[in-house]
């Protein structure tokens, strides 16, 4: 799947051999990287682009459409969660894919160079709105902004493989997602 615009151009590729990331930002690389592993996905990403905010929030939409794409007309499990510690950090997250809503709640004391809050909401945003999901993001400790935002990516990792693996129903009341 390919995302072109006159800000960016990305390329993902699920099932592949291995994990491939290569954006040219190395937070969002190894922050990717992270969410591949944890929902236990190998992907391929390239990615050239003009501003960060751009590369980050394009990439949310990508994925999100990338995702929707690979569970279309699948039963999915539908929810997922996970509490995920990282040193001082832990972060809840708890993900229903029907509709698109966020609720994002991380912030911290200490920042570390490329760990930016506004570039992970634009991420977290695109992707939810793209997939849709409901994506709650709750952060109940943690001062390292490294830690925080890693521990955000792992557990959105967890909860996502869970919401999107296969169901034997579809688990809706209504009879649709």
């Amino acid at each position: 799947m390919q995302r072109k615009t006159e800000e960016v151009e990305i390329r993902i590729e699920f099932d592949k051999e291995e994990t491939d990331v290569s954006t040219g930002d190395n937070i969002l690389d190894h922050m990717l990287e992270t969410l591949f592993f944890y929902m236990d996905e190998k992907v391929k990403v390239e990615a050239e682009w003009d501003i960060r905010h751009h590369l980050w929030e394009d990439m949310g939409i990508l994925l999100g459409d990338a995702i929707n794409g690979k569970i279309k007309d699948k039963n999915i499990q539908r929810f997922g969660n996970a509490v995920m510690p990282m040193d001082d950090a832990l972060v809840l997250i708890s993900i229903d894919i029907s509709r698109a809503y966020i609720n994002l709640e991380i912030n911290y004391d200490h920042g570390e160079k490329g760990f930016d809050l506004a570039v992970v909401s634009e991420f977290l945003n695109a992707l939810s709105r793209n997939l849709p999901a409901t994506i709650h993001v709750k952060q109940l400790s943690g001062v390292n902004g490294h830690h925080v935002i890693e521990a955000v990516f792992k557990a959105l990792g967890v909860a996502l493989s869970q919401a999107i693996s296969q169901s034997e129903e579809l688990k809706s009341t209504k009879g649709i997602l």
